[in-house]
Formats: C-alpha cells, structure tokens, sequence
C-alpha cells in the first residue's frame, strides 16, 4: 500500500495522494463519522501543497467517500442510500430491504380528508373528494432519512386508516390485502432546502439540502391510485437511474426548467 508520494511518478500528486487516503481509511477500519486529518497536517504529512489535498478531498468528496463540514472538519461520510427513481415502480421499504436495510416509519397521521386542488389533480379525483393521508418520517438504520406524504382515494382501500404502517410496505399492503396492482407511475425529483420544521423531522440543519421526490402511480384500470412527496436527506440518499435508448422513438423532454 502506498503510503507517501512517489515524486518520481506520473501520476498527479492529487490522484496519489487519494489513493494513499483510501488506504488508510481501509487499514485503519475507519467508520462513518471518524475524522480524518485537516488540510494543513495533511500538507505538511505528505509535503504537498494546500491544492493538491484540496483537490484529492474533492474528489473523495464527490464520491461519496468524505464529507467535510465548514468549521469542524473532515469525516468519513455516511453510505448513501440509493432507490431506483426510473424503470421499476418500487418504493423505499423494497428498496433498502433489497440492499439488506431496515427501514421502520413513524406514522405522524393516518386520515380521511378531503383532497385538495393540488391532491385532486394528481389522483384524477374532483376536490373534495375523500382521500386517505399518510404522513411517515422513514428511519433507515434508526436514523431519520425522509419525510413522505402520501395520498390514496378513500375507494382504493378503505379499510387503510386502519393498518399498522410501521414496518409495512405501503405497496405491499395495497397488492396483497386491497388486491390494487401497481403497473406504471411517474417520478420527478428537484433539489431544494430544509425549512425549519422539516429540518427538525429531518435532523440536519435548516436550509441543508433536500431532494424532493414527487411521484403518481396508476392501477390495472389506468387511473392514479396512490400519490405521494418525499422529502429526502441529501447528505444520506441517492438516486440510481437506468437508462436504455430507442432507435427511432420520438424525443420526450426529460427536463424541465422552472423559473
């Protein structure tokens, strides 16, 4: 394992440099949340300038491998939780029980209530029409991971308000019991911030970063039966896409930009 800098390699200092940390990290056993050296002892442990380790931190960073937090230092960063955003319509219980997670939720409301024009929409339902709300903070390893509030037509599953969703998948429970087959949806995800009360639910700072997914599935009889916004940790969740291309199909616009 490489441990200084071979200053006769062609290497770049920077990608050395990486490499070097990489090992340490692994020799060392090091876990989410050690901290690592700051930037002036690693120039001074390696004799390198500030823009080499800069640099490679950069890199470790946009990897996923650090994090490093303004005023208190580097650290080895959380793994992120990755769910599938395209092609397979799943939800965040399939996702980390695929990748060997625990994921529970704390349900913070479970109700009929009438749909709102924005609800309404998105379930092709009038306002006012009896809907039944779910709103969970989802803990993934017992650490709070994303807020999501999710919508069904009362008809869809009547008897819903009345289940334990605290280690249940949603989409499980709405094919198994309520015999509704989920066949296709569409997702959408935009980056915002946290605002003081999601912050708190959330447990990072106010104004940290979040990606919100929106997302409306459709049954066997094509119309929308489950609707829902995620409020996702950007520091602790990923998103995995997998693509594929048609020859001849048509364009579809995938972005959209907003003012």
């Amino acid at each position: 394992m490489q441990s200084s800098i071979d200053r006769s390699s062609l290497l770049p200092f920077y990608h050395q440099l990486k490499q070097i940390l990489l090992g340490e990290m692994e020799s060392r056993e090091l876990k989410p949340g050690d901290r690592l050296p700051g930037d002036h002892e690693l120039c001074e442990r390696y004799g390198v300038s500030r823009t080499v380790v800069r640099q490679a931190l950069a890199e470790l960073e946009s990897e996923g491998v650090i994090e490093r937090i303004k005023g208190r230092g580097t650290f080895v960063a959380h793994p992120k939780t990755p769910e599938g955003l395209v092609q397979s319509l799943t939800g965040l219980y399939e996702d980390v029980a695929a990748r060997g997670g625990h994921l529970r939720s704390q349900v913070r409301r479970l109700a009929v209530v009438p749909a709102d024009a924005q609800v309404a929409g998105a379930l092709d339902v009038p306002p006012g029409h009896p809907v039944i709300v779910i709103e969970r903070l989802r803990f993934v390893e017992e650490e709070p991971w994303v807020l999501t509030i999710t919508h069904v037509p009362q008809e869809v599953a009547p008897g819903l308000v009345d289940e334990d969703l605290t280690q249940e998948s949603l989409y499980a429970l709405l094919e198994g019991r309520y015999g509704v087959r989920l066949v296709q949806g569409r997702r959408s995800v935009e980056a915002a911030v946290a605002s003081a009360e999601l912050a708190r639910s959330l447990g990072v700072n106010r104004g940290a970063p979040v990606l919100v997914l929106r997302s409306v599935s459709v049954g066997e009889q094509g119309r929308p039966v489950e609707s829902f916004v995620a409020f996702h940790r950007g520091d602790r969740s990923r998103f995995e896409v997998e693509l594929s291309r048609q020859q001849g199909a048509p364009p579809r616009p995938l972005m959209i930009v907003t003012d």
